[in-house]
């Protein structure tokens, strides 16, 4: 899996900063930088995309900024997910960006992890918001899950609770087992699912209701390992 992204922005600063924290991850590769609408369509025409991470304030432009720029970008390129980093938090505006087809909101006094956690999750399908633009939410207490079809029920809440950013430690702990007991129950599950890879067991786990949209993806280092974790 290699990621690709471009990152706008209009401040020069910012985006040296990104790229800096980004380039340890060999899941991403940044295809491009842009200052402003215009630069961003320049780059799309040449390269190929995968996410967009973006400021909502981009002024001068031939394309505008704000929802002008995010609606034509979404027109033009409907394959294209974007993801906007911003230091805007009017949650109506917020909700006017997904309206639009916006992935993923972030602000940028968030710690650096949400936005790689946010690159990760929006590329495998799912949405991703900052804790503080986020909708509440009453996940608390959630029923444990009936088993998935194929998966017995320990592999299937060892996969609900892996998603949801418990560690194999500390699932072993909650269930008084071993660690190595734990990554065989994941291992087997993801083999019955015919899943390889973390990315797509949080995929599945997403798309089968195992995992509620909403909380926060928290990935390895080396970009492997893919979880949601609640706030």
């Amino acid at each position: 899996m290699k990621i690709s992204l471009v990152i706008a922005d209009d401040h020069p600063v910012l985006i040296a900063g990104v790229k800096h924290e980004l380039a340890d991850f060999h899941t991403i590769s940044i295809v491009g930088t842009a200052s402003n609408s215009t630069e961003i369509v320049d780059l799309l025409s040449q390269s190929h995309c995968d996410i967009l991470v973006t400021d909502y304030v981009m002024p001068g432009g031939d394309f505008g900024d704000g929802m002008t720029m995010l609606s034509f970008l979404r027109r033009r390129y409907p394959e294209l997910k974007i993801i906007v980093f911003t230091t805007m938090e009017n949650r109506a505006i917020v909700a006017e960006m997904v309206k639009v087809g916006v992935r993923a909101v972030l602000s940028k006094v968030d710690v650096i992890g949400h936005l790689i956690s946010a690159i990760h999750a929006v590329y495998a399908g799912a949405t991703y918001f900052s804790p503080r633009l986020r909708p509440p939410t009453t996940q608390d207490g959630a029923p444990q899950p009936e088993p998935v079809k194929g998966l017995t029920r320990r592999e299937t809440e060892v996969v609900r609770l892996y998603v949801s950013g418990v560690s194999i430690n500390e699932i072993a702990e909650q269930f008084n087992r071993s660690k190595q007991t734990i990554s065989s129950q994941k291992a087997s599950a993801m083999r019955k699912l015919g899943i390889a890879r973390d990315v797509e067991l949080f995929r599945f786990a997403y798309e089968s209701g195992l995992l509620a949209e909403g909380g926060d993806l928290v990935v390895d280092e080396d970009g492997s390992a893919l979880s949601l974790a609640n706030e």
